[in-house]
């Protein structure tokens, strides 16, 4: 503390040792400028009025015409400006290192010798003033106690973590609106709004639509038959605390339909993206020739129902499944031409149809993006193109709402 102190003393010396300088400076290059130069000439006469050319010269011959400047003075009175230097230079050095020179002492070594009845051991070094040694030297096993202590932390109070009442605010959609940005505004996960507004497509999320906006995370679950709150916090890994306050259920009893939220539950990864729209991948790159929905026909132009999307590339082009599952069927149809149709999750299969050459057989299992075969204009078709059908449960669904 003693040397700190010290070192700030020295500092602020050094400190006012410039600032001394720094106003002697001034003062002597005052006075050289001030009383070295003579002043114009007064005893020529000056018209009052002057053209812009005499006033031009009258100051350029001012400002080159010095005086005789007085003799300096003796070198022997300048030692101070070595000590200036030295003062700036330690000031400088002080103030760039983070703590001043007390590093630099504490490197010096002090060599001290103890007074009559005094002790080379501070209390500080062991207990009762004795030595600490080191464990090696005395071939001992010794631990300290913070390594035989495990470090734990500190436990969060109970009420951080105790189940709360389930509360709802409304939210009106807005334009460019979308579930997740929602969800993170509102501190919640995207699966607790699509769960508890019963969204299907977020995609189709409407303006001024007024959504349900819970004040904790979580699902919605429909009792089933032979559902116990018992059978159902094991499923979800919750308690039965959180089930019965959040959904104020104080006897035990369900019944079957029942909807019950979920405190800290999380939709299947599958379902998620089925809903938002990211379940499957493009199996071909190209242009959409055709729609899914009605149009007219256009070998007949007849108003039919088109199953799926065509989309148009060039021939050979490497078709790609759309998601991982089983090939179920493979061969050839007179208006589909050569097809493939693959069974996935949940019920969902889709068909790759007008190849010109299959790259797999039925029984497989192909991969999300494998190559199963490559786009012709087999069957009845105009050009080369894929046309590509999505089924759930045995019912064409718009694949351009499960695309990515």
């Amino acid at each position: 503390m003693k040397r700190e102190v010290i070192m700030d003393a020295l500092s602020f010396m050094g400190i006012a040792i410039k600032q001394i300088g720094c106003m002697y400076e001034t003062l002597q290059y005052t006075w050289r400028h001030r009383f070295c130069h003579t002043p114009p000439a007064t005893g020529a006469h000056t018209p009052s009025f002057r053209s812009s050319q005499q006033r031009k010269l009258l100051r350029y011959t001012r400002s080159h015409r010095v005086s005789q400047k007085r003799p300096k003075a003796p070198r022997r009175h300048r030692w101070y400006r070595s000590v200036l230097r030295c003062a700036v230079l330690a000031g400088l050095v002080y103030y760039m290192m983070p703590e001043g020179f007390a590093p630099l002492l504490r490197r010096i070594p002090k060599q001290e010798t103890p007074e009559s009845g005094e002790s080379f051991f501070e209390p500080e070094t062991g207990m009762g003033g004795m030595p600490y040694f080191e464990a090696g030297l005395l071939d001992l096993d010794l631990k300290t106690a913070s390594l035989e202590k495990e470090t734990t932390g500190i436990p969060e109070p109970a009420e951080y973590s105790k189940p709360k009442l389930l509360l709802y605010t409304a939210y009106k959609v807005q334009r460019g609106d979308i579930i997740g940005t929602l969800a993170q505004s509102f501190g919640l996960n995207q699966d607790t709004l699509i769960s508890v507004n019963g969204i299907t497509n977020t995609r189709l999320l409407q303006i001024n639509q007024v959504l349900r906006v819970p004040n904790q995370d979580g699902i919605l679950y429909s009792v089933r038959q032979g559902d116990t709150l018992a059978s159902i916090a094991a499923k979800f890994k919750t308690t039965l605390e959180a089930l019965q306050t959040v959904n104020e259920l104080f006897p035990d009893t369900l019944t079957v339909h029942t909807s019950l939220f979920i405190p800290g539950a999380r939709l299947e990864m599958l379902d998620l993206q089925e809903i938002n729209g990211d379940l499957f991948i493009w199996p071909v790159r190209g242009f959409i020739t055709s729609n899914y929905g009605y149009r007219s026909s256009p070998f007949t132009g007849i108003r039919q129902f088109h199953s799926g999307l065509d989309i148009g590339v060039p021939m050979g082009t490497p078709i790609r499944a759309a998601m991982s599952g089983r090939v179920t069927a493979v061969g050839f149809d007179k208006s589909f031409g050569n097809f493939v149709v693959i069974s996935h999750h949940a019920g969902y299969r889709t068909m790759y149809a007008h190849m010109s050459v299959i790259r797999t057989k039925s029984g497989d299992f192909v991969g999300t993006g494998e190559h199963i075969g490559d786009a012709g204009s087999t069957g009845l078709s105009t050009g080369p193109h894929l046309h590509f059908t999505v089924y759930k449960n045995g019912v064409t669904v718009n694949p351009r709402t499960l695309l990515k």
